[in-house]
């Protein structure tokens, strides 16, 4: 703890040290009192940031309250931008290094030089430090305000030969990665599932993450959960924060009493919580299969708790199969291998790392770099993988172009 504290110390103190060179010299121009008010908050805003970064290091995330999440997550925004626009300066420094060293090997000017009047690179450096400072931190802080609620309504058809006819136009709702404690009150999840239920869905499927850490961040929000209803019931599966294994916990004991006390918050919205076991759909007679498993991640050493070899037996008869699997890698770490009879898995997990671009032309989020699958539909050959974005947020309290979402799922016979 001591050595991470130290480090930690020295880090944020080079960013914010730096950072203030940028400053300094953006307001070379300015004299007396205002300049001295300037410098003066441009030092606060230092101690202020190393102060907070102590804190995150002393006081953990799980036992943050609400408030303390806020200011953390505006600590973070500031170090962040921060480090992005000392970057310029980097830029410069490298760039002055070069002429000092090259300055040995060059003859002294002679007298009468003209000086020039244009505006030093160091100066116009410490401009871009601090505009592309401000335009990121802008944007962030958008993103916690309104990008958070920002809930898109996403609607994919899915095809297969195998769908029985009853269920041609089978509506599928999609939720995934609520947590539910990072959300302030009710009312942002109860204006999301106001967008649910218009979508009119015949079956509602929840694919994990529904807690940060704890099962007690449920507390006052059981009836907005038991507002899920669909005519062919709401489904449900574990993802890793549901574990609780991201807490220190006084006992193994108290682990397992968490995730027990988790899966009755389940029970009591009435939506079926799928353990590694399978259940049959039924429509005018046909039938098909839907698997839900524990958390199996594929990826970053997550736990692999899902048992999809009992899942899937005694699926072999049933035509088409669908899968609720909360990490993506696991399609194709094991679906695609072992279980090619999957015709539809649906994930969620990665958030699409609740920032990037997604216009006509181009999709783009840092989550690519780690998930091949990060967000959307996918195919293999003959099987699908839809991911959802999630609904809620996880560490950085906001989203920016990577919105919350509601995925619409009809199932089309071909």
């Amino acid at each position: 703890m001591v050595g991470r504290f130290i480090i930690f110390f020295l880090i944020v103190s080079v960013i914010e040290l730096y950072f203030l060179q940028a400053v300094k010299t953006f307001i070379q121009d300015f004299t007396g009192p205002k300049k001295n008010i300037i410098l003066y908050i441009a030092y606060s805003l230092v101690a202020i940031n190393v102060v907070m970064g102590l804190v995150a290091l002393v006081y953990p995330p799980p036992n943050w309250t609400n408030s303390m999440r806020l200011i953390m997550s505006g600590f973070l925004i500031l170090v962040i931008c921060k480090l992005f626009g000392i970057s310029f300066l980097l830029i410069d420094d490298i760039i002055r290094l070069f002429r000092w060293i090259f300055s040995f090997f060059q003859s002294a000017p002679s007298e009468g030089v003209e000086v020039s009047h244009k505006i030093s690179r160091l100066k116009f450096m410490s401009q871009l430090a601090i505009t592309f400072t401000v335009i990121p931190a802008i944007g962030f802080l958008y993103g916690m305000v309104k990008g958070a609620y920002k809930y898109r309504v996403h609607k994919v058809k899915v095809p297969s030969p195998n769908l029985p006819e009853a269920f041609n136009g089978f509506k599928i709702v999609q939720l995934s990665d609520i947590h539910t404690g990072s959300f302030l009150d009710n009312a942002p999840l109860n204006k999301a599932f106001d967008i649910v239920m218009q979508q009119d869905a015949d079956m509602i499927l929840f694919t994990g993450d529904l807690v940060n850490n704890e099962s007690t961040e449920t507390a006052g929000y059981e009836s907005t959960f038991s507002r899920l209803k669909a005519p062919y019931g709401v489904y449900s599966v574990l993802g890793n924060h549901d574990y609780g294994d991201y807490k220190q916990w006084d006992s193994p004991q108290a682990k397992t009493q968490n995730l027990n006390d988790l899966k009755k918050v389940h029970a009591n919205a009435g939506w079926r919580l799928l353990m590694n076991e399978h259940v049959a759909i039924e429509k005018d007679g046909e039938k098909i299969a839907l698997l839900g498993i524990e958390n199996w991640g594929g990826n970053m050493n997550f736990p692999k708790y899902g048992k999809m070899d009992l899942a899937h037996k005694g699926t072999e008869n049933y035509p088409y199969k669908i899968l609720m699997s909360h990490d993506p890698s696991h399609w194709e770490k094991q679906v695609q291998p072992e279980y090619p009879d999957i015709d539809l898995t649906l994930s969620g997990h990665t958030h699409g790392m609740q920032l990037g671009i997604e216009i006509p032309g181009l999709r783009f989020s840092p989550s690519q770099w780690v998930y091949k699958q990060w967000a959307g539909l996918y195919k293999h050959g003959k099987q699908f993988i839809y991911v959802n974005r999630g609904l809620g947020f996880l560490g950085y309290p906001g989203r920016l172009g990577i919105w919350p979402e509601i995925t619409v799922i009809e199932l089309q016979k071909v």
